[in-house]
């Protein structure tokens, strides 16, 4: 865990609870924790989640790894440890949307798995829904998309530190949701998640 520098800090409860904002929102707030490999799909199939949650008047917001890291996390590079320190700050930032009631859709490499599992456990921790959808698709697959032209910088050697390339990306063993998107349609796997927050009891919609 990081260590915590700042000292005489306490944490300041308020009055609402996390039930009665899920009650006000009308389902509980969770985490989906997209993971994958640049292009395998994981930013489209947030985008079109959150499109069908929001018609479906669910509270949802996407957070995603480029949007992140013009911001918060903007003076992290892709070193292990810069890596490291992006996903526990979007950890806790996630954490905080569902506590506040809402479905967090982090959309994010995240290429270590004990990086991953830091954030499950934070979320267990304090009794909150952790969902990993594991993006799947070969890495061939990911090249022959290079939506940002990452991976020929990559192969041209102008971009060190990516993954699949020069870095390795570890696959989750266990996900809630393993999707195929070079098998699936969008809207299969759209589906494929709405299924799984009913059956968790998380939508009712």
């Amino acid at each position: 865990m990081t260590e915590q520098k700042a000292t005489n800090v306490h944490w300041h409860h308020g009055e609402v609870t996390r039930e009665q904002r899920a009650e006000r929102c009308g389902h509980r707030g969770a985490t989906l924790w997209f993971t994958g490999l640049s292009g395998s799909g994981k930013s489209t199939v947030a985008v079109a989640l959150e499109g069908a949650l929001f018609q479906l008047g669910v509270q949802a917001y996407r957070l995603d790894g480029d949007n992140v890291r013009m911001g918060i996390n903007r003076n992290l590079g892709f070193s292990a440890e810069d890596r490291a320190e992006n996903i526990r700050r979007i950890g806790e930032v996630a954490k905080l949307f569902v506590d506040s009631g809402q479905i967090a859709l982090s959309s994010f490499v995240s290429p270590y798995r004990a990086d991953r599992d830091k954030v499950r456990a934070l979320h267990d921790e304090s009794g909150m829904d952790f969902i990993e959808i594991f993006v799947d698709c070969p890495l061939s697959t990911a090249e022959e998309r290079d939506p940002k032209g990452l991976y020929k910088k990559a192969r041209a050697g102008e971009i060190k530190n990516f993954t699949g390339i020069d870095d390795p990306y570890e696959a989750p063993e266990k996900p809630e949701i393993h999707l195929h998107t070079d098998e699936q349609s969008l809207e299969d796997e759209v589906a494929t998640i709405l299924d799984a927050l009913r059956a968790r009891g998380i939508l009712n919609k």
